[in-house]
């Protein structure tokens, strides 16, 4: 899992050192909201043909290492 990881690069100089896929200006941001969108990874990969399968594994496992270490500190519930 580290290896994919190290897809993942930050630039300060690109896109406001967002988090990127292998120093390519695709987000990590963009990955996930296609995939949110319901975006199937092969239309991915064939739009962005400089993607590879492994980037967007990449892209759900660094979302999955923010949220799984992120503090809760309150919840409240609004109504």
């Amino acid at each position: 899992m580290e290896d994919l990881l190290k897809r993942i690069t930050f630039d300060n100089k690109v896109l406001c050192g967002k988090p990127l896929i292998r120093g390519l200006r695709i987000s990590v941001e963009m990955i996930l909201e296609l995939l949110a969108k319901n975006v199937r990874e092969q239309e991915i990969l064939e739009d962005y043909p400089e993607l590879e399968p492994e980037d967007i594994r990449a892209a759900l496992l660094y979302a999955h290492s923010i949220v799984a270490t992120e503090e809760i500190f309150e919840r409240i519930n609004a109504r």
